[in-house]
């Protein structure tokens, strides 16, 4: 971990090099603009409860232009009770995510997972009825207000088999569910794109191919299917799979969208950077795959905390899974249209020993003038941050990315600077710090 011991303000050094690391002017400095750009969006899953945070709300506003709700729109949430709905949570999530003209996807509406008790206990009769009641009930609530819905969840068994999943559905009411749902999803919500959605179904494999082979199917009769959606949930004992991309592009070449609607990827560093770069970069190149959904904001409140699998750590600082997404999809940090509430960055060495090093980096403000500024500065892993001056800094899990503020009055008026440093002790390393996104605050 790079901890260091904060110095106050020294004089200036001899600079013994000069590295300019500003943003190119008209590239997207964020998640959600820069995938935009591409035509596709960029999304992550909220919780309603979250939404009072303060740094969860900026990080969400700023970062996303797509919303799934993480539970609010699930079975045992909206229907408690049979034909007795709670929608506070979901509306709260959705009437947030149009105030900023965010999508929203829809998760999801009929799923073995999560079901309130009294749906467990129908006949075949009474579970038809229940089910295509609640999707119109759902859906209907919702019309016009949602872009796509996970319309059935995870109705596939893992292994070799390729067989349907044992539920209250697949049981009582047979492999013709699937159909009788999406047909029923359509005629509630005409103008929503209609998903199936599964995991370990990322690669070519035996359930990868059982919902290909159904896909296929209802593509070749008519049954209303608008898009295929790929949880991508990694780690080292589930990795990125070699062809990942050649499975997104052959569902997208029976004439559905593709979604990456869940992706965590656990790990840290260059490995997880490298890992989330390949996932975009599969997207990217196919022109069917239309988003990207990160199952969470934060590795704080991620369903798999301990494997710190997202793009934000614990205290909101971007990781270098960020700066590899953002890269990848074609953006730069610090990059936009340096007007209101907009700031550079530029980088230089200001000395060098035998076995460490100075650098100092220059904020400077827009057109405009703003409250406060953050900066991310990424060092490679046997680098070590050992001071840092007039800024006060905080790291990332790996202790690789320091995120600095102002130590004090952050506020710069339009085109005034100001500068902070920091000592690398090299550890044989004289690789140049990277630096992320300037965040201005107006």
């Amino acid at each position: 971990m790079h901890r260091v011991a904060a110095l106050g303000a020294i004089g200036v050094l001899t600079a013994t090099g000069l590295v300019t690391m500003s943003g190119t002017a008209n590239a997207a400095s964020t998640l959600g603009a820069a995938a935009a750009e591409k035509g596709r969006y960029f999304g992550t899953a909220v919780a309603a409860n979250r939404l009072s945070e303060p740094d969860y709300v900026a990080t969400l506003n700023r970062e996303f232009n797509s919303v799934t709700p993480e539970n609010e729109m699930k079975w045992d949430a909206l229907e408690p009770s049979r034909n007795s709905f709670n929608y506070a949570n979901a509306d709260r999530i959705v009437s947030h995510a149009r105030s900023q003209n965010m999508m929203v996807r829809g998760h999801t509406l009929v799923w073995h997972s999560q079901l309130p008790s009294w749906v467990g206990g129908l006949d075949a009769n009474n579970l038809r009825s229940a089910m295509n009641n609640h999707i119109n009930q759902v859906m209907g609530h919702y019309r016009g207000q949602i872009h796509s819905w996970d319309v059935v969840n995870e109705a596939f068994q893992d292994g070799s088999s390729g067989a349907r999943r044992s539920s209250p559905f697949q049981d009582r009411l047979g492999n013709g569910f699937i159909e009788e749902a999406f047909r029923t999803a359509r005629a509630a919500d005409p103008n929503a794109k209609l998903c199936y959605n599964d995991y370990n179904t990322d690669g070519i494999n035996a359930k990868s191919n059982a919902v290909y082979n159904m896909v296929r199917d209802f593509k070749q009769r008519g049954v209303p299917i608008d898009c295929v959606g790929f949880q991508s949930h990694f780690n080292s004992q589930s990795p990125v799979p070699s062809d990942y991309q050649q499975n997104l592009q052959r569902f997208a070449d029976l004439g559905v969208d593709v979604q990456i609607t869940e992706l965590d990827i656990e790990g840290s560093g260059t490995a997880q950077a490298d890992n989330y770069r390949r996932v975009v970069n599969a997207c990217l190149a196919v022109s069917r795959c239309t988003g990207i959904t990160v199952w969470g904001v934060t590795d704080k409140y991620s369903w798999r905390a301990s494997g710190t699998p997202l793009l934000f750590d614990g205290n909101y600082n971007k990781k270098p899974a960020y700066d590899a997404v953002l890269a990848a999809l074609g953006g730069t940090p610090g990059g936009g249209n340096p007007g209101t509430g907009a700031c550079s960055v530029t980088y230089q060495e200001t000395n060098r020993w035998g076995d460490r090093f100075n650098g100092q980096v220059t904020v400077r403000a827009g057109s405009s003038a703003i409250r406060s500024w953050t900066v991310t500065v990424t060092v490679n892993s046997v680098q070590d941050i050992s001071a840092t001056w007039n800024g006060t800094p905080s790291w990332d899990s790996s202790g690789n990315v320091m995120t600095m503020r102002p130590n004090g009055n952050g506020s710069l008026a339009a085109g005034a600077s100001t500068s902070f440093g920091f000592t690398v002790m090299a550890n044989g390393d004289w690789s140049t710090p990277r630096l992320g996104s300037c965040v201005a605050t107006t």
